[in-house]
This record gives C-alpha cells, structure tokens and sequence, in this order.
C-alpha cells in the first residue's frame, strides 16, 4: 500500500516535471523569437535660393511636389495631408521586405513642419513596424556668409540672391522586425548590426535622392539657379549623444 502510494507520487512528480519542462522550452523559444528593433537618427540642411515666405509657401503645397520628389518610390495622396510610400524592396540573410508606410506632413507651426507616420489604411504589415518621424525648420541666412556654396555660381556669373533660405532637419527612424525562424539561428549582436547598418544604408540611399529632387524642383520652378552639392548636407547622429546635449542645455 505504501508502495502504491510513493510510486503514484513519483508518477506525479514525474508529469509535473515533464509539464514544466515543456513550459520553459516553450518560453525559452518564444524569448528567442522576439521582434529586433533597429534605430537610426539623421540631421542635415539644404538651402534654397530665395526669401523664406517663397520657401514656406511652396513647402506648404507639398500635394505638388511630394508625389514628384518621391519618385521612384511609389506615392499615393490620401486624406488630411497624408501619404502612403513604397519605400523599395530590401534585405539581409535571404529575407527580403518591401515596406509600405504611411506618413502625415503637419501644418507648419510659426518656421517648423512636423512628419510622422501613421498606420496604412486598410493593410496589415508582414512582420514589421515602422515609426519615423521627422522636422524641418526654416531660417534666413546670409548669402556672404556662406562663400563655398556660391563661389562656383559667381564664376559662372550668375546672380546670387542677397538672402538664402536654410532648411534644416532632423529625422528618427525606428523599425521593429520579426524574423523568420532561421534568422534567428544567427548570433543577436550580428543580427542587431546588421540590421541596424543597413538601416542607416536605406536612409542614407533615399534622404539625399529626395534632398535633391526637392531643390531642384523648387530653383527649376522659380527660375532660380540650382545650388551646388555643398548646399546639402545629411549626417547620422547618436540619439543618446543628442538627448544628454538638449538635458545639459536645460
């Protein structure tokens, strides 16, 4: 009867063990499949030769020359100033993805304009998540002060106008990826670099192309001389080193 006894309990401790066992293998694979997030931040200007009120109202008709500037991405307008973008199809250890997001350009407030993403009506990301979210700023500069970006243009004898219009931004891109399932049998610090250099790659591909499109479609519009490469600039940035900066300022 004893017998009986201890070895039903050991039957039971037995099913429990086995039970758990089961409990944290599953645990342990789901910690393992958890999504990476890659983080990338951006700053730069590019100038525009002409008054800040010019600027400010072609900024503001962005149903123009977004859809042109964007090209080859694909851009559909919707509603309330937003945007849906195919950014491209783009890749790393035999995954490929083509993300679609959707974005929203803010009304100016006073010099700055507000972009950020919002979810894309009516489709359901594959795997990924993207937040951006980006500024610009307009000020007046003076032409003189500036010598290398017209100095090129005063050797072709080309009129230079006595203020320039400087548009600096900022821009913080966050992407959430869940990967398939042998992507994970990768070491994590090598999926985290890579993913977050090709971010960076993407970004760095894209901002310039679309820097430059919207300067030439603003000069070519108003019959202005198109700036040379120096009056664009892009530079990644540490979000860490720039956060202790602002809490230092303060």
């Amino acid at each position: 009867m004893q017998s009986k006894l201890v070895n039903q309990q050991q039957d039971n401790l037995s099913t429990v063990s086995q039970s758990n066992s089961m409990i944290l293998t599953y645990s342990s694979s789901l910690e393992q499949r958890q999504p990476f997030l890659f983080q990338v931040s951006f700053a730069g200007f590019m100038n525009m030769y002409s008054d800040l009120a010019t600027v400010a109202n072609y900024l503001n008709a962005h149903e123009g020359w977004f859809c042109r500037c964007a090209q080859p991405m694909k851009v559909e307008a919707l509603d309330n100033n937003g945007y849906t973008i195919t950014v491209g199809r783009f890749g790393s250890f035999g995954y490929e993805v083509e993300p679609k997001i959707a974005v929203v350009l803010e009304p100016p407030v006073g010099r700055v304009y507000q972009m950020h993403t919002i979810p894309v009506p009516n489709y359901q990301p594959p795997g990924y998540d993207v937040n951006y979210r980006a500024s610009m700023e307009l000020t007046t500069i003076d032409a003189e002060v500036i010598t290398n970006s017209t100095r090129g243009l005063l050797r072709k004898k080309i009129a230079i106008p006595t203020t320039i219009t400087q548009v600096n931004w900022t821009l913080d891109l966050d992407v959430m990826v869940e990967f398939p399932k042998f992507v994970y049998k990768l070491p994590t610090s090598v999926i985290q670099a890579t993913g977050d250099r090709l971010l960076a790659q993407i970004v760095k591909q894209v901002s310039p192309r679309l820097t430059y499109k919207v300067q030439e479609d603003f000069h070519k519009g108003y019959q202005l001389p198109m700036p040379p490469k120096s009056s664009r600039k892009i530079e990644k940035i540490s979000k860490v080193l720039s956060e202790q900066s602002d809490a230092d300022a303060a």
